[in-house]
Formats: C-alpha cells, sequence, structure tokens
C-alpha cells in the first residue's frame, strides 16, 4: 500500500513538472513571461521571427 502511494505521487510529481515546462516554454514564446535569459534558450530569437513573418 505504501510502496503504491510512493509510486502514484511521484508519478504525479513527474507529471506536474511536465506540464509546467511546457507552459513556461508557450508562456515564453509569446512573451508573456521572461526568466532572463532569452539569449541561451533562444526563446527571443524565436519571437523575433514570428514577429517578422507577421502570420495573420
Amino acid at each position: 500500500m505504501i510502496k503504491n502511494l510512493k509510486n502514484l505521487t511521484g508519478s504525479v510529481t513527474i507529471l506536474f513538472a511536465g506540464l509546467w515546462l511546457v507552459a513556461r516554454i508557450i508562456l515564453e514564446y509569446f512573451g508573456f513571461i521572461t526568466d532572463g535569459n532569452d539569449r541561451t534558450t533562444g526563446i527571443k530569437d524565436m519571437r523575433d521571427e514570428y514577429k517578422k513573418a507577421n502570420y495573420k
């Protein structure tokens, strides 16, 4: 019982960590948040290319 509970909490933790990572990447891409390391993550370059393409 305790072993199953530990496995479940570990799985849920990993699930939410993955979802948070995806959410942060999307928010950084569209410029809603920044971590101060835009040059190393490449998010700023992708955002600039998106603006230049002027998608409609």
